[in-house]
């Protein structure tokens, strides 16, 4: 399992502001991502859609995947990663696993809606991409092991296509998870540190401003978030999930009565 990225060539990199251009540390990772897991590629398009955008556009695309700031995907990631590492009680995982379509449609109760809030933090924000896939990710420790569970699920009717199949779901030991996280984070940081270090030899782009001094400080702040994130905790209140699921599956779950 692997996070993987590209940055786009410092000179291409679109500067924001408009008549005031400037780059920032986010704005510095524009470049490509995707997610390498159970020799499937996440985040890549298919190839009917890259020939379908080359066809519109004129132009080959440089690499095939998602295309964005990478900061974002990195940020999201860290943010999950206390979630994700909070195993999740045997009875609930027969609610983790189901999608949200088998749910009925309607008003919440707040016990419902505290269910449903749980189920929802296990997937990754998308929301940059067009017709993205849902990913989710969960662990579980049984006698089996001590696993993470990716889960990913497109739109088969979606516009943009991705070349990994429209359903799936992969088991990797939960040291596997958190042994991508950490090599992504420190490759970004290394890939940022050199981009920075660039940037103080030869100076901004012509007519854009970049702040090095903010660069340097906001290169070491986000040195720390990794640290941050597996220093947080997250415990959950079990039995108000369990009430919810209750109301939002009845009969259609597994967990224990009372």
């Amino acid at each position: 399992m692997r996070f993987r990225f590209e940055l786009r060539p410092l000179a291409d990199v679109r500067p924001w502001g408009g008549e005031k251009p400037s780059l920032h540390w986010f704005g510095l990772t524009d470049g490509w991502y995707w997610i390498e897991v159970g020799g499937h590629q996440l985040l890549r398009y298919s190839d009917r859609t890259l020939h379908r955008w080359a066809a519109k556009f004129g132009a080959e695309r440089a690499f095939p995947y998602a295309d964005y700031y990478v900061a974002r995907l990195w940020e999201d990631v860290l943010e999950m990663v206390p979630t994700v590492l909070e195993p999740i009680p045997d009875d609930l995982v027969s609610f983790v696993t189901r999608d949200r379509d088998d749910w009925p449609r309607g008003d919440r109760t707040p016990q419902a809606e505290t269910a449903e809030q749980w189920h929802a933090e296990r997937s990754i924000y998308l929301g940059p991409l067009r017709n993205p896939p849902h990913i989710r990710w969960w662990r579980t420790i049984t006698e089996d092991g001590d696993l993470v569970t990716v889960d990913w699920m497109h739109r088969p009717d979606a516009e943009i296509e991705f070349s990994c199949p429209l359903m799936g779901r992969v088991e990797v030991p939960t040291s596997v998870f958190v042994d991508a996280v950490t090599a992504f984070d420190r490759a970004l940081l290394a890939a940022m540190d050199q981009r920075i270090h660039a940037l103080e030899t030869t100076g901004p782009p012509a007519g854009v401003t970049v702040d090095l001094n903010a660069l340097r400080q906001e290169q070491q702040e986000r040195a720390l978030w990794l640290g941050r994130a597996r220093a947080r905790e997250v415990v959950t209140d079990a039995d108000a999930v369990r009430l919810g699921v209750r109301e939002l599956l009845g009969g259609g779950w597994s967990g224990p009565a009372g």
